[in-house]
């Protein structure tokens, strides 16, 4: 078999021209993605329909059994709260900002049209993921090398098991993966407009500041962890943004940048008022978003790991639970949530050492790719083959980047990898200092998938003689 990519720099004009043996076969980029999104959905529906209208504690998805029961609480009235007890302390009854608002206001929506029936919400899910995380690699991977790299990248998200596993679970993984590559999407475009049109200001249209502060504010509400990386972001905008080439950059503010990142910024503060507002109203305290950091950070430091961190305690919930002082139990979630930050940061001074060699040992269970007798046949399999397959074309495309493609790249170019490149650090970095399990990683694979998909490119280059690439952007 040989492949061979001709025609324009239009997206669905090109064509792949297949040998198979003695006859020649073309077939257009459009049809190659339509195959995509196709298979997309296709998987994600099924993994919705598997999962069917019953919500149990599948593997790796525990949580939908909280995020359906809070959502049966709002529509039935009784606002965010549990009926009984619930993880990770919080009293029957008392009010909860431990869980993504949106992502229970998009359940509870559900069931209020159509009844409790979570079907219908995994299907919809499975949708939204088919389609636009698909056209969003697609985007990604065009932008960052070229259109034969997005369209590897989108098969291979398309055919990922954790990713159409997820897309059925009623959990917020497969909406914040999007969000995220919807957020980077937004970043590119904005920059890549004005180096085009060599216009700064006039042509960005504040309709795109506005979309970039959706974004990132959908991305917030769905886990409010990327409020750490927004820093990096709005730097890496505002030094990318063309300027007045006449004034240095040395004196000018760049006001422009400044502008746009300031609608931005009031999109996403609009986004989470609403609920520091109702945060306050609850527990008389300010919280921004949700009470989960400080949990999360007390837990995952805590003496009892030593110096090899345990994703899973072997006592369960309630060897959580009896972790927690008891003399902190009487306060709310709000209170508590700060107390046990407080603690966290208590572990990490007093024995520095512990931490760092604890940090360093949660490596092993966030790029877990190998079967494990403590895990089920679905978790070795969906390891396995998902991240286990694509990690060697993920290293090889990784090193193809940084010692090969950066050379040949243009500045603009390098710059976009680095936003990418930075968030996958800093992302690992977060989780490495607090707590991990290998979901956590999933939004870094839809990354990894890219790199994965220049791997591949270089190989098919390398053993099939015919092979050629598109450089072109337009998607």
């Amino acid at each position: 078999m040989s492949i061979r990519q001709t025609g324009t720099t239009q997206f669905h004009q090109e064509q792949y021209q297949i040998k198979l043996g003695a006859r020649n076969f073309a077939i257009s980029t459009k049809m190659i993605l339509i195959a995509i999104l196709f298979l997309s959905i296709t998987l994600r529906l099924l993994s919705a329909v598997y999962q069917g209208n019953n919500v149990s504690d599948l593997p790796g998805v525990y949580d939908q059994i909280s995020y359906d029961g809070l959502a049966r609480r709002v529509v039935d009235g009784f606002g965010f709260s549990f009926a009984e007890g619930h993880w990770p302390a919080t009293p029957a009854g008392e009010p909860t900002a431990h869980w993504s608002y949106l992502y229970t206001l998009y359940l509870a929506l559900i069931y209020k049209l159509f009844e409790p029936y979570p079907l219908i919400a995994r299907v919809i899910q499975a949708l939204i993921a088919g389609i636009f995380q698909t056209l969003l690699i697609v985007r990604i991977g065009s932008r960052l090398f070229n259109r034969t790299v997005g369209l590897i990248a989108a098969a291979l998200n398309a055919a990922y098991i954790y990713f159409f596993y997820y897309a059925g679970a009623l959990m917020t993984e497969t909406f914040y993966i999007t969000c995220i590559l919807w957020t980077f999407d937004v970043s590119f475009r904005l920059v890549y407009m004005d180096r085009n049109t060599h216009k700064v200001g006039q042509t960005r249209s504040r309709l795109q500041w506005l979309e970039l502060g959706l974004a990132i504010g959908l991305t917030v509400l769905l886990r409010q962890l990327l409020l750490l990386f927004l820093p990096f972001l709005f730097i890496w905008i505002w030094w990318n943004l063309p300027q007045n080439e006449a004034v240095s950059w040395k004196r000018k503010i760049h006001l422009s940048a400044i502008r746009g990142l300031t609608i931005s910024t009031a999109v996403l503060a609009l986004l989470i008022l609403p609920f520091t507002i109702r945060n306050y109203r609850a527990f008389g305290t300010f919280v921004l978003l949700n009470t989960n950091a400080g949990f999360a950070f007390f837990w995952g430091n805590h003496p009892v790991h030593g110096t090899h961190f345990m994703p899973l305690l072997s006592g369960g919930a309630q060897q959580y639970h009896d972790l927690i002082p008891t003399e902190l139990l009487s306060l709310n979630e709000a209170e508590l949530d700060k107390a046990l930050l407080k603690l966290g940061i208590q572990f990490v001074a007093d024995d520095p050492g512990r931490f760092l060699l604890l940090s360093i040992s949660r490596m092993k269970e966030y790029f877990k790719f190998w079967p494990t007798a403590g895990s089920g046949l679905v978790s070795n399999l969906s390891r396995i083959g998902s991240f286990g397959i694509s990690l060697p074309f993920v290293l090889y495309g990784l090193w193809v980047t940084l010692f090969h493609e950066w050379k040949f790249k243009k500045s603009n170019e390098r710059w976009e990898l680095v936003l990418i490149l930075s968030f996958i650090l800093v992302y690992t970095a977060i989780h490495l200092l607090s707590w991990t399990l290998i979901r956590y990683r999933l939004p870094l694979d839809s990354l990894f998938l890219i790199f994965a998909a220049v791997g591949i490119q270089r190989l098919a280059e390398r053993y099939i003689p015919s092979f050629r690439v598109s450089e072109g952007y337009h998607v």
